[in-house]
């Protein structure tokens, strides 16, 4: 701002040279600056490796996360040119590094298709790291480059000569931009690159975490690669459930593109297990390819199942719901010029795709089913008693309805809504318990702030179908209280809060509640939870005072515990802690001050990183297979850690 309000003149237009836009406003470039963005840079190198593979001159990629936490990518592609590039006078790898919206996917022959950021990818890297070593084995030779905080610091030069081809790329995040944590994490990244090989058929990425050793002293090392591709993946989504037929798999292709479609249903009642893809980017909010395929699927089956007298002609036609329950699919398109949606690329919005789509499902669909009679039967047949639920839960909504859910609820407080009708400005806090729930009542603003007492544990709705969720008095009210409804008739712009608040005790059973209505608010609300409505509150589990003292301090979780004690050291001796085994032992003044005054409380909001892995473990860990939660707990049961004090 110029000291002078009146004068606004040229000079107070700011111009960022190179790559000093990107370290200026980081979050336009990678999202954010927390865990989320830092391991975006590492997608954005892997992406141009990737890119490599698309073209057909990649089959390796070798991330390794070094001992410093710097990460190094190598590729055994055609190498980022180094001859100087024209209009720039510099080796061309500079410019690709140094200078935003350069790379080769812009048009000519560089690639047909990519994914990536249009050309920002390596080079906001480059402008979000300290170091970066780049080396290219191409042209005979071994060259190097490096950059300090996006500015060259060595100039290209010949290291050795090599009949090798490929790019490695070595790069430290600056703990200036990243201040929150700098550190990588193993699993964030794995879960990616399982992604990635199952898209790109035959494609084998190695991580290796050079920080952590395993029992013989080798690094721990992961390597994907799925030889079988979309039909590895959804065995993968299915790998804990109850199979109808195996993967299915077709393929097309024209002028504007190709798709590749794997499909598999299961016994599971879960509708949201369609995953989509543009050029390797997940689409999570869909878009033309994924309206395509739903159109595909619906009208085949239908058809199929009139032809074959599986639907009577009293019967109504299957709906796309009942189509995709129990479905795990994913859809995979590849477009020379793809339109995204929103700055996340959420959404694709290429019209041209959605009849190559449409076409190639349902004539590989069709193939299918009358090539395959046994497991055809079986999936129209679930797909018809999905239909049958379905009107009975309508049914069931009409009578919900008509008496009145609240009125109806048994749960001795029932809802204390909030008086303001701004569903912005209104949060609702499920609590756990009667006692809980008597003390949120007392405790919150009553202006912004609704409580819904639970009683015990709500139905798991992984399960349990959809009627059965629906006579639950628990769930309907539930369902009620939100606004939006379920199935549907679900809309999202209809949340009566926008900050749907799980509160439960901090225990076990607390735990178990908490899981089941996040089960609940994954399978049947799950925009909800893609909009940043849903969190859990974080009370704290001790309360901890110095003998003669007057202040409570709050501690909410162990390891601050223990760090606390320590701190604390021989006058442990003199201090009295408490541990809340539940909301209900809070005073209401002390809940409030906690964990429902918004000035001072903490909130985790529940986001969705990885559909696919999100959707395996909440199969894994409440669907009805006894066996994977069996497993689950032998993995893990040595991580559980008690602290004696």
């Amino acid at each position: 701002m110029t000291s002078n309000p009146s004068h606004y003149s040229g000079e107070d237009i700011q111009i960022l040279e190179g790559l000093e836009a990107v370290r200026k406003r980081p979050g336009m470039y990678i999202g954010s600056t927390g865990p989320r963005g830092l391991h975006h840079l590492v997608y954005e190198v892997v992406d141009n490796s990737v890119d490599e593979a698309l073209a057909g001159y990649c089959d390796t990629i070798n991330v390794t996360i070094n001992e410093d936490n710097s990460v190094t990518c190598v590729d055994n592609g055609r190498g980022i040119p180094i001859d100087k590039h024209p209009k720039e006078k510099i080796p061309t790898v500079e410019v690709v590094l140094t200078i935003l919206h350069a790379g080769g996917k812009f048009g000519g022959d560089g690639y047909k298709v990519s994914g990536g950021l249009h050309g920002v990818g390596v080079s906001v890297v480059n402008a979000l790291s300290t170091n970066v070593i780049v080396q290219v084995c191409r042209d005979g030779g071994m060259y190097e480059i490096s950059f300090d905080h996006g500015k060259t610091k060595e100039k290209l030069h010949k290291v050795k000569n090599t009949k090798k081809t490929g790019t490695s790329v070595t790069f430290w995040p600056d703990p200036e931009i990243f201040k929150e944590t700098t550190v990588f994490d193993f699993t964030t990244l794995a879960t990616r690159f399982r992604e990635m090989a199952f898209l790109n058929k035959g494609l084998k990425i190695t991580l290796t975490d050079k920080r952590t050793l395993d029992d013989e002293g080798n690094p721990i090392t992961e390597v994907f690669q799925a030889m079988g591709g979309l039909q590895d993946f959804v065995k993968y989504l299915n790998r804990d459930k109850e199979t109808l037929n195996k993967p299915i798999y077709f393929e097309a292709e024209n002028a504007d593109g190709m798709v590749e479609v794997a499909m598999q249903w299961s016994t599971s009642y879960s509708s949201n297990s369609v995953l989509s893809f543009a050029n390797n980017i997940h689409t999570i909010d869909g878009g033309t390819h994924l309206d395509g395929f739903k159109q595909g699927v619906t009208r085949t089956m239908n058809d199929y199942a009139r032809s074959k007298g599986l639907l009577k002609e009293k019967d109504s036609n299957l709906s796309g719901d009942d189509t995709r329950e129990g479905l795990a699919a994913v859809v995979s398109v590849k477009l020379h010029d793809p339109q995204f949606e929103g700055q996340t690329k959420g959404k694709l919005g290429n019209t041209e795709i959605r009849g190559l789509v449409q076409t190639a499902v349902t004539q590989g669909l069709a193939e299918y089913l009358e090539e395959n009679p046994t497991p055809a039967k079986r999936i129209i047949n679930k797909a018809s008693q999905a239909l049958k639920a379905r009107e009975a839960a309508r049914k069931a909504r009409e009578m919900t309805r008509r008496k009145g859910v609240l009125d109806s609820f048994s749960l001795p407080g029932k809802l204390a809504d909030c008086s303001s009708k701004n569903p912005a400005e209104s949060e609702i806090f499920i609590v756990e318990g009667d006692s809980a729930g008597g003390s949120a009542k007392m405790a919150r603003d009553r202006k912004y702030q609704a409580i819904m007492p639970l009683r015990g544990k709500i139905l798991n709705v992984e399960r349990a179908g959809l009627h059965r969720s629906l006579s639950s008095d628990t769930i309907s009210s539930l369902i009620t209280a939100i606004g939006t409804n379920i199935g549907e008739d679900f809309n999202a712009d209809q949340a009566r809060y926008h900050r749907i608040i799980i509160m439960t005790d901090a225990d076990v059973d607390g735990a178990h509640i908490r899981c089941l209505l996040l089960t609940f608010f994954y399978r049947y609300m799950p925009e909800l939870i893609s909009r940043g409505y849903v969190y859990i509150a974080q009370p704290p589990l001790y309360g901890l005072k110095k003998k003669g003292g007057k202040k409570l301090e709050y501690i909410f979780n162990d390891d601050a515990l223990a760090k606390r004690l320590e701190e604390l050291g021989d006058k442990k001796e003199g201090i009295s802690l408490q541990r809340y085994k539940g909301l209900g032992e809070m005073d209401p003044e002390q809940l409030w001050e906690t964990t429902m005054e918004p000035s001072s409380r903490t909130l985790l909001r529940v986001s969705i990183e990885d559909a696919a892995e999100a959707e395996r473990v909440v199969s894994e860990l409440m669907g009805d297979q006894v066996e994977p939660r069996k497993e689950f707990i032998q993995k893990h049961a040595l991580d559980v850690r008690f602290l004696d004090f």
